[in-house]
């Protein structure tokens, strides 16, 4: 369930670069708006995924609250949910090596 996760991360982040980097850099230095609502709205859809696969994918995974609330936060911010990616990979391994060590 945490590669799901990661996969969604992964989806939110660029999006947010999209929009960012691409569609308002456009709209501002170009006058061309075009970009703006369907990036924006592919962006809006990604982050209520991201907040979805949160609820879905991280009950049971050993994640503290501290480490529940960063990945929340990371949504929050430009790029943070790469820099939450390493969390949510070591999270991943650890699980793996539990599942391996019982069988």
């Amino acid at each position: 369930m945490l590669q799901f996760f990661r996969i969604v991360a992964l989806i939110e982040g660029v999006t947010t670069i999209a929009l960012f980097l691409v569609a308002m850099p456009l709209k501002y230095l170009f006058d061309n708006p075009a970009l703006v609502p369907p990036i924006g709205m592919t962006h809006g859809v990604a982050w209520l995924a991201y907040l979805v696969a949160m609820l879905v994918c991280l009950p049971g995974a050993g994640f503290r609250a501290s480490e529940w609330f960063r990945t929340f936060v990371a949504a929050l911010f430009p790029f943070g949910t790469f820099l939450n990616d390493g969390l949510i990979r070591r999270k991943a391994l650890t699980l793996r090596e539990a599942a391996a060590s019982e069988a």
